[in-house]
């Protein structure tokens, strides 16, 4: 190859590396987007997680409502006060309030309450177990106790009793909705730590037949309903349903006349699968 053709080359390939690069050079200004440099700090101040919790998809998301003022630092549950406090102040907005939510176990039919109507050989997953023919406890709604939950979470903030039921750790829970998903028999729910009245029990039989499956399962005797406020526990299909909206109405005396105790009142940093006694959660 000749010394021009050389040249040429080198002058066409030069050439095109400048065109391109004018191109991307005018798209960069053309569509460029400005960020709020504040996002990408914030980011570096949070956990990342990326659990949820805080009802965005994401860490990120997080950073870009908060720079934006659409949330406060302690919607964050993962993050320490200490920690939602020097994002506060990097931000200059106040920490703000949440209520805080945990994961809750509606089932306390462990091995010494609940019996067994069959013996299941197999993946020793409760999700393995549902699929065949709903697993081998007598109650069909209730856990199955293979710890599929307590796999799922991420915090540690989970485990299984010797009764094998799922015991969950309030101060530790971030509410993810991890044992939410894992859960094929849709057993847990995220509550405000707040609310205090809750029903143990998803099983829909009534009277004794309920009883049988389970020696801690709702009768639907109606007793709770009339205990407490009006309007504020209603039976349906079975079970005693609350109304949770109304929270602020609950009182301790909803579970009082409770045959069974399926019905409890949670105080303070109790957890969801404790032995019974003294209307905690068991």
């Amino acid at each position: 190859m000749t010394t021009g053709a050389l040249v040429s080359s080198a002058l066409i390939l030069g050439g095109v590396g400048t065109l391109f690069a004018l191109v991307i050079a005018f798209a960069q200004r053309r569509f460029y987007v400005w960020e709020d440099p504040r996002i990408e700090a914030v980011v570096g101040m949070l956990p990342g997680a990326n659990c949820g919790g805080c009802g965005q998809v994401g860490c990120r998301p997080f950073a870009e409502h908060l720079v934006a003022g659409e949330i406060e630092p302690a919607t964050c549950t993962v993050l320490s006060a200490d920690a939602r406090e020097e994002m506060a102040a990097y931000l200059g907005v106040e920490v703000g309030s949440a209520t805080r939510r945990v994961a809750r176990l509606l089932c306390a039919g462990g091995s010494d309450v609940a019996p067994v109507r069959a013996e299941y050989v197999g993946l020793q997953t409760c999700r393995a177990a549902t699929a065949v023919a709903g697993g081998a406890k007598a109650c069909s709604w209730g856990c199955l106790g293979l710890a599929d939950c307590v796999r799922s979470c991420a915090f540690d903030a989970m485990f299984m009793n010797p009764v094998g039921l799922p015991v969950v750790i309030p101060e530790r829970c971030i509410a993810c909705g991890d044992c939410v998903d894992a859960c094929p028999k849709d057993l847990y729910t995220l509550m405000p730590e707040t609310q205090q009245l809750i029903v143990q029990c998803r099983n829909l039989l009534e009277g004794g037949d309920a009883e049988a499956v389970c020696a801690v399962a709702c009768t639907a005797c109606g007793k709770c309903a009339v205990d407490a406020a009006p309007g504020l526990i209603e039976m349906q299909h079975g079970l005693a349903v609350i109304d949770y909206a109304r929270n602020h109405e609950a009182t301790v005396g909803a579970t009082t006349r409770c045959p069974t105790g399926a019905i409890v009142w949670v105080t303070g940093q109790q957890f969801a699968g404790q032995t019974p006694g003294e209307g905690t959660f068991r």
